[in-house]
């Protein structure tokens, strides 16, 4: 699609919260959290001339490699919240975007990501084949208090499951959808630390793709202030997870 003529470098979109995106607390669950997150940089992505559709004229799309999610509080049931999104690097195959969740003009969420141009053929990075320069960068105004991090993972982790990816795990790209991840590994927390919100930020790397019918095996390591899970294929990590609770 062309450059939409309601373009902007800097977007924001509304977002109403339905029950099928909340937690029996009435809270909305981290991992529709991450959806509309990726939901709201998708939409500037097709204004902008970027989107999935248009990348894939030439193979290509967006994927996630790293994602720092830093949160005050969960919006809950029926509030309408605001998603602001501008990026702050965007060269070759790599591109940095900020994004920034509010209810009633208050800022309760924010988020940085890390996104790769991966060729869906060849399972390559590539660079961007697409112009975008229209794009303004906004460097310096960040979303969140720290930046997204290489996660350390402690070799005394602890196996907590097995898994075979099935079809209801996998996107649009042929492979496990980024927030499945976040998803297997929260069903192995305590209910009490997700429904008191005892999550004060969430740390994502994304490290090798998952395919149907992997073999997987979920570990865990566990500290007084932290969490971290990773996640295996044939003792090689695809996914870890930081947890930093309150």
């Amino acid at each position: 699609m062309p450059i939409s003529p309601n373009f902007t470098s800097i977007f924001s979109k509304d977002w109403e919260i339905n029950f099928t995106q909340c937690m029996p607390n009435e809270y909305l669950k981290y991992t529709d959290l991450c959806n509309i997150l990726q939901l709201t940089a998708a939409a500037h992505s097709e204004l902008g001339g970027i989107s999935f559709s248009d990348m894939q004229e030439f193979n290509q799309a967006w994927v996630l490699s790293r994602m720092r999610v830093e949160i005050n509080e969960l919006p809950k049931w029926k509030d309408v919240v605001t998603v602001k999104t501008w990026i702050n690097t965007l060269e070759n195959s790599r591109s940095v975007r900020a994004l920034e969740l509010y209810v009633n003009d208050k800022k309760i969420v924010g988020c940085e990501t890390f996104w790769a141009v991966f060729n869906t053929k060849i399972r390559r990075p590539q660079a961007l084949a697409l112009p975008f320069a229209h794009f303004e960068l906004y460097p310096e105004q960040k979303a969140t208090e720290k930046p997204f991090s290489k996660i350390n993972i402690n070799n005394e982790t602890e196996m907590v499951f097995e898994k075979v990816v099935a079809l209801s795990d996998l996107d649009i790209v042929n492979h496990v959808n980024n927030v499945k991840y976040l998803e297997w590994c929260l069903d192995f927390l305590d209910l009490e630390l997700i429904l008191n919100q005892k999550i004060e930020s969430f740390e994502m790397n994304f490290l090798k793709e998952l395919s149907l019918k992997d073999k997987v095996v979920i570990h865990e390591n566990l500290t007084s202030d932290a969490m971290v899970f990773s996640i295996t294929k044939e003792e090689k990590t695809c996914f870890a997870l930081l947890l930093n609770l309150e």
